[in-house]
C-alpha cells in the first residue's frame, strides 16, 4: 500500500439524544471526551438507528391506492 494516500481514522463517539456508540471515523469535531486514556471526538447526529422511525417500528405502510391489495389479487396472495 502506498504511504500517505489514506486517510486518518479517529476515535469518535456518535451521540443521537441519550443514545452513543464509539466507533472510528475521519471526522472531526471541536467537542472532544477522554475515555480510558484516549481522546474521541465527540459528534453529534440528529437521527441514528436508535431514534430512526424505521428501525424503531414507528413507521407505517400508507397505501393511498390500493398497491398492495392490486398485487395480492393479481397474484393470488392473500394477506
Amino acid at each position: 500500500m502506498k504511504d500517505g494516500i489514506h486517510p486518518v481514522n479517529n476515535p469518535v463517539i456518535f451521540k443521537d439524544g441519550e443514545h452513543e456508540f464509539i466507533t472510528r471515523s475521519t471526522a472531526k469535531s471541536g467537542e472532544t471526551r477522554e475515555i480510558d486514556g484516549v481522546t474521541h471526538y465527540v459528534i453529534h447526529l440528529d437521527i441514528s438507528a436508535f431514534t430512526h422511525p424505521f428501525f424503531t417500528g414507528k413507521q407505517k405502510i400508507i397505501d393511498t391506492e390500493g398497491r398492495v391489495d392490486r398485487f395480492r389479487k393479481r397474484y393470488g396472495l392473500r394477506g
